[in-house]
């Protein structure tokens, strides 16, 4: 056991740092992508897509304040873009009612394949 202990305990150390260089390239990446103004482009045999998501992120309190009936709110239990668009989805809540409670932010997501 002492051994799988001591495994695992490596393991997830070189786990941090592959983490830590995945996230150092992907900025490396996707700054050199926006300098030379390109979201698609093939480097060698790979090809590199930059895609630009919108993430909603809910405000707690000003979502309280619209859905303040506690059992809409302990179905929530935390704000959850999934469960939230599902809710609306179901007719539960409507999006009207909820649209001053969030802001839009943009993330930038990465995909690298080979050809």
């Amino acid at each position: 056991m002492h051994n799988k202990v001591k495994r695992y305990y490596h393991l997830k150390q070189k786990h941090k740092e592959i983490e830590q260089e995945l996230s150092d390239l992907r900025t490396e990446i996707t700054t050199y992508c926006e300098e030379q103004g390109v979201t698609d482009l093939e480097i060698g045999s790979h090809r590199v897509k930059i895609v630009f998501q919108d993430r909603k992120e809910y405000d707690d309190n000003k979502l309280y304040e619209v859905l303040a009936d506690p059992s809409l709110w302990r179905m929530l239990s935390k704000p959850d873009s999934s469960k939230i668009s599902s809710l609306i989805k179901l007719n539960v809540i409507s999006g009207e009612k909820i649209k001053d409670t969030y802001s839009v932010k943009t993330i930038t997501l990465l995909h690298v394949d080979k050809k």
